[in-house]
This record gives structure tokens, C-alpha cells and sequence, in this order.
């Protein structure tokens, strides 16, 4: 197999949905026995290690995108969820009607922000927790 760029990599990753992505980072993890979160503790001073490790523990580095209500644009909403989690238009269809539901579980703080963007831009009411 051949050796891939950084580029070539990166370019792999802008085409994948972002349920893809957080597999792959979550696969990575576990091979390579790492974790993607920020290296906050690392960075801190020798004598704050305390204080280091709190600020770990209370940034959230996860999120769930939680779909409340599907408002008036239903069809929209279903778009974008299948967009977003690569569900069937069935699967898709049922998460928005059992609203509240988590539509993304688990990712990173970027990507619920726009998974919550671009939910809203299509009518639905949407929370990040």
C-alpha cells in the first residue's frame, strides 16, 4: 500500500460525514492507545498540577446534539438528520418523530455547533448537552 500525504490524509477526512469521522478518531484511539482530547495538563505549570487537572475535568470535550422538536418544516429536518448521521429516510424519519432525541452523541464541540446550526436553519428546535 502506498504511503499517503498529509494532504492526501486531510482530504480523506473532508469527505467523510461526521459519524465517520468520530468512529475513525474513536478506532484511533484505541489502536494507538491515545486520546484526542486537548493537552491542557501538559501545558500547565509544574506546581499547578491540581489546579490543571480541575480545568480538564470541567471543560466538556463531548457533546450530544439533541433534537427537541422538528417545528414546521418536518421534510427539512428529516434531510438534514439523514445528512448529519447517514440514517435511512425511515430511520431518519422516526428519530425526528420520537423528538426529543439525540441525533449526534458524543462529538466535538465543533461539530455540534454546526450539526445545531444547520438544524435550526432548517426549523427544528435543537439543544447541545
Amino acid at each position: 500500500m502506498a504511503k499517503l500525504t498529509t494532504t492526501e490524509l486531510i482530504d480523506a477526512f473532508k469527505e467523510l460525514s461526521l459519524i465517520e469521522l468520530s468512529e475513525f478518531v474513536k478506532a484511533f484511539e484505541e489502536v494507538f492507545e491515545v486520546t484526542a482530547a486537548a493537552p491542557v495538563a501538559v501545558a500547565a505549570p509544574a506546581g499547578a498540577g491540581g489546579a490543571a487537572e480541575a480545568v480538564v475535568e470541567e471543560e466538556k470535550d463531548s457533546f450530544d446534539v439533541v433534537l427537541e422538536a422538528a417545528g414546521e418544516k418536518k421534510i427539512q429536518v428529516i434531510k438534514e438528520v439523514r445528512v448529519l448521521t447517514s440514517l435511512g429516510l425511515k430511520e431518519a424519519k422516526d428519530l425526528v418523530d420520537a423528538a426529543p432525541k439525540a441525533v449526534l452523541e458524543g462529538v466535538a464541540k465543533e461539530a455540534a455547533e454546526k450539526a445545531k446550526e444547520t438544524l435550526e436553519a432548517a426549523g427544528a428546535t435543537v439543544t447541545l448537552k
